[in-house]
């Protein structure tokens, strides 16, 4: 961001990476876990370190696929830049990755086509957890920001999993309606349903309502928890179809604060770093920087802050630029 006063769109979205990563952070110390051993072990999470895992990374590297196309990213611009900074995917943080993620890095560095890369591999979170810059560049306008997630996520999930592909869409489209000028959690929760298809995304559809029906329905989080837990899990830990219901539900619990939706997401249990990566994103989003926001992002590191500060500013820039070229076409 530049030295003046950032605009609204820049503080929300500043607020939308950050807690993103703050969420990743948070959950990456109770990942795996079931709800139990967090509470044995940890009692209540509600602080971090470090400045996130996988969700981060491959978050980082769209954004760059993003401002390399002038916002118009797609599959095959993100494979390229899985190619450009492999280094990323298998450096130090590849233990953090899921191996069908870093089997379809490989099988790209050893020629296989982008269309073909998804083909066989397992169901994930990997785009719905990366997605976050697509709603920023697509602020205000949620199907755009889907349709566009869809293509993207073809890289990884297709056919059988295509269920992640809506996934993917939904939480786009909660980010980009979370950045529209009077924006609430009803209207992004709405907007991420909206976003899937009645058709051919009845599954997922369907889970996001079951969720929110149920988040609704408890008196509290813990029993949430303990009901989704019994209802939604999937044979996968990393299954868009137990990961983000869980994260659109926590939103609801949230009541949209993203250190409240992080805190949350860190002791729900199972894949904790990528439910509180989207559930942060979204509700950074929706929330943006007020005092106390602003004071919860100072706890990352000055160089992590930074980096945020600057793709912020740059992904608005982006999304400025798109909207009028979109606007004059």
């Amino acid at each position: 961001m530049s030295s003046t006063e950032p605009s609204p769109l820049e503080k929300h979205a500043l607020a939308c990476l950050a807690f993103g990563v703050i969420g990743d952070a948070m959950g990456s110390a109770t990942e795996l876990q079931e709800p139990e051993e967090i509470e044995r072990r940890f009692g209540w999470v509600d602080s971090f370190e470090g400045d996130g895992t996988d969700d981060v990374i491959m978050r980082d590297l769209l954004a760059e696929a993003l401002m390399e196309t002038g916002g118009n990213a797609n599959a095959d611009d993100w494979a390229a830049q899985w190619l450009k900074h492999r280094d990323r995917i298998f450096g130090e943080k590849s233990n953090r990755f899921f191996a069908s993620i870093t089997h379809a890095a490989e099988k790209l560095a050893r020629g296989y086509s982008s269309r073909t890369l998804a083909t066989g591999t397992m169901p994930s979170s990997t785009s719905a957890m990366s997605i976050a810059p697509v709603g920023i560049v697509n602020a205000g306008n949620a199907r755009a920001a889907a349709a566009q997630a869809v293509n993207l996520a073809s890289l990884v999930h297709v056919t059988g999993n295509s269920f992640c592909q809506d996934a993917a869409a939904a939480v786009a489209a909660a980010i980009a309606t979370a950045l529209s000028p009077g924006a609430t959690v009803d209207s992004v929760l709405a907007a991420a349903v909206d976003a899937i298809g009645p058709w051919g995304g009845e599954e997922m559809r369907s889970l996001i309502s079951d969720a929110l029906e149920l988040a609704k329905a408890s008196k509290d989080f813990k029993e949430f928890r303990k009901a989704y837990h019994a209802r939604f899990r999937r044979a996968v830990i990393c299954d868009s179809r137990e990961t983000v219901p869980a994260t659109l539900a926590i939103v609801w619990l949230a009541a949209g604060d993203p250190w409240q939706a992080v805190v949350l997401s860190a002791n729900f249990g199972r894949d904790t770093d990528t439910i509180g990566c989207m559930a942060g994103s979204i509700c950074g989003a929706l929330a943006g920087l007020d005092d106390d926001n602003a004071a919860k992002i100072a706890r990352l590191s000055p160089p992590v802050l930074a980096d945020q500060h600057r793709l912020a500013g740059e992904l608005v820039s982006l999304h400025r630029r798109k909207a009028r070229a979109e606007t004059t076409a």
